[in-house]
């Protein structure tokens, strides 16, 4: 029973630490290297890379000619 209390109080200890870093309004996390899955976007305030899911990642578009259409 000791350890097990033991074991549970370690792990809420380790959980307290490791919070990740939040970037891109809480939508990404700081990280030194992303995921295959994430997009970096900007840097964080340590440094590292803010990786984000490409869905929130904003598109750049073309800027309009004289005319008004998009050649």
């Amino acid at each position: 029973m000791k350890l097990i209390l033991l074991v549970l109080t370690v792990t809420l200890f380790l959980v307290q630490v490791t919070q990740a870093m939040y970037c891109w309004s809480k939508l990404g996390r700081c990280r030194t290297a992303c995921k295959d899955s994430e997009a970096f976007h900007i840097l964080c305030r340590d440094e590292t890379k803010c990786c984000v899911n490409p869905k929130h990642v904003p598109v750049k578009t073309r800027p309009l000619n004289a005319t008004g259409s998009l050649e």
